[in-house]
């Protein structure tokens, strides 16, 4: 349980928010990959106000804690995560259209559903992003990208929750790299709460047929099943699957994680995965590329909980 405060920590939060607070609860259902142990408290939110208000309370008690979106790029230890896990399920929408289009989102809206309802808008700019798993927090967060596009090209603006309150900060004020953010890198301590994205006017068709041109493309390409995503980040002038693959690796396996046959920087889940197999399996992969390339490969997917 959650420190000396818990008892107290966990009575207010059920006072202020009821059934939304539960004690010991699994995270593998909320992850991507199926996988990690549970959490203390699971703290499920349904609006950016309520996030915002939680966590503030959360900051002034001190409390250990997580926000978990849609639970893709994360490994969730067995052993689960101490404290409280918010869950955030904050999916309100806004489109504003005109001569300049632009969609405003809360930080919990499913990023691929985000860009299929542009698309039956006839708005352009997120095609990219209709097979990326995940929120749209978690894209803001980590510059999420595919096909070409990235976060750090439709962003106008975040509101962000800061010890200072709420705060809007422009796309230049993300310190958008590739995969990662001033948030990322650990250089300001805040929440996502929202997102503002620039999009286009287009037709139905047109981006519609260019979303199903990139979902072929990711079924070619990428494995079905329970994974985190890319494990690895791409190498500068390389690609992580690639050395795998060269390194001989595709197929490896312990317990039932397995690096995909069909993307070496694909880790599936084949039933019951334990996250320490993954561990072992991504120990491994890293050993066996700096050993035969020289290559130090840096981990795309976040190390969640008591490892």
């Amino acid at each position: 349980m959650i420190m000396t405060s818990s008892v107290f920590a966990v009575d207010m939060l059920r006072q202020k928010f009821g059934d939304a607070v539960q004690e010991n609860v699994s995270l593998a259902p909320y992850t991507s990959a199926r996988i990690g142990g549970p959490a203390d408290v699971l703290l499920t939110i349904k609006s950016a106000d309520e996030l915002a208000a939680v966590m503030q309370f959360i900051w002034e008690q001190e409390l250990p804690h997580y926000v978990l979106g849609g639970g893709s790029n994360v490994l969730v230890s067995d052993r689960g995560v101490r404290g409280i896990v918010v869950l955030n399920k904050a999916k309100e929408v806004q489109f504003e259209t005109g001569d300049n289009p632009t969609v405003w989102c809360e930080a919990g809206v499913i990023f691929s559903n985000l860009a299929n309802r542009c698309a039956s808008k006839g708005l352009a700019g997120l095609e990219w992003a209709a097979t990326v798993p995940g929120t749209v927090g978690g894209a803001v967060y980590g510059n999420a990208g595919a096909f070409g596009g990235d976060m750090a090209a439709n962003l106008i603006h975040a509101e962000l929750l800061t010890k200072n309150g709420r705060e809007k900060y422009s796309v230049e004020q993300m310190g958008y790299n590739y995969r990662t953010s001033v948030l990322k890198r650990g250089e300001i301590k805040a929440i996502v709460l929202s997102a503002l994205l620039r999009l286009k006017n287009s037709t139905k068709e047109e981006v519609s047929v260019k979303i199903e041109q990139f979902s072929e493309r990711r079924k070619a390409t990428q494995p079905p099943g329970a994974s985190m995503g890319s494990m690895f980040k791409n190498p500068a002038g390389d690609h992580a699957g690639r050395l795998i693959e060269a390194a001989g690796l595709k197929g490896s396996r312990i317990g039932t994680a397995e690096i995909s046959t069909l993307h070496g920087n694909f880790f599936v889940n084949h039933g019951e995965t334990r996250a320490s197999d993954v561990r072992e399996l991504i120990d491994l992969t890293r050993a066996t590329v700096k050993q035969k390339f020289g290559v130090e490969l840096e981990l795309e997917v976040e190390l969640v909980g008591e490892w």
